[in-house]
């Protein structure tokens, strides 16, 4: 692992491989070790992974916002001299990628939303983050994490899969509170960026888990109509966490949509 100073404080990346480059970027409470496994696959790519603020080995940047991550992405590919990509981002990472490709459309090449959307929160789901934060600044991350991670999967799976759920909680219980709060925060302030979509001159990725509890499946749907370029996959078994629930057919998706967008 490899880092950069940004803003002062240390952005933390992983840079492998050769050939067409896909950034990928994690989602709340995740790191970008979230693709390991996910990676092994894609050997003929370049594969660039950020820690977003506070997250991983990456320091908490000073204030809580999603266009700053994107901008410290930018100054990872800034170093490393990469003037064109495709991001796809997972989650909180798809809020980060559009964000990105708002500030600097001319460096995408495809960009992807991994259960991710370009919305602003709802009122109900900023209200839903306010408690969150309220409930973290009370009882510190790990019982907030405890809660959150298996709600990510679908019940039978998450049940099924008591070592990877656990994994994922152990690693998510390490990550500061203040760093959980930080990205609850800059959610909760992101403004809508359908435009962006709409907008968008490059290929647009979906991958829609019909079974995700974070994001309404009807919300997944709204944004597809968006750009002129849509490639949209709708996994029916699938909730928050493709890539485990549904590894082999993500990376399929990945694979296909790299090679027509390069």
């Amino acid at each position: 692992m490899n880092w950069i100073a940004f803003h002062g404080k240390k952005v933390a990346y992983y840079d492998q491989g050769t050939g067409a480059t896909l950034v990928l970027l994690h989602g709340l409470c995740e790191d970008s070790t979230i693709w390991n496994e996910f990676i092994k696959e894609l050997p003929q790519f370049r594969i660039i992974r950020v820690d977003l603020s506070g997250f991983g080995e990456s320091e908490l940047l000073p204030e809580p916002s999603i266009d700053l991550m994107a901008q410290s992405v930018k100054a990872v590919l800034n170093e490393l001299g990469v003037t064109e990509s495709v991001l796809i981002g997972h989650s909180l990472g798809g809020y980060v990628s559009v964000a990105f490709a708002k500030r600097y459309p001319d460096g995408i090449k495809g960009l992807g939303l991994f259960h991710s959307h370009p919305y602003a929160d709802s009122e109900d789901k900023k209200k839903e983050r306010r408690k969150s934060i309220q409930f973290i600044q009370k009882n510190g991350s790990i019982l907030y994490v405890k809660q959150l991670i298996p709600g990510l999967f679908a019940e039978l799976f998450a049940t099924s899969n008591e070592f990877l759920i656990n994994s994922l909680i152990f690693k998510a219980s390490k990550y500061p509170p203040a760093a959980i709060i930080s990205a609850h925060e800059a959610m909760l302030h992101r403004p809508d960026q359908a435009q962006v979509l709409r907008d968008a001159p490059y290929p647009v990725l979906f991958i829609i888990g019909k079974q995700d509890k974070v994001i309404p499946y009807q919300v997944s749907l709204n944004q597809t109509h968006l750009p002129a370029i849509a490639d949209i996959h709708i996994l029916p078994k699938v909730a928050h966490m493709g890539m485990f629930r549904a590894k082999e057919e993500t990376l399929k998706i990945v694979r296909n949509f790299m090679q027509r967008t390069y």
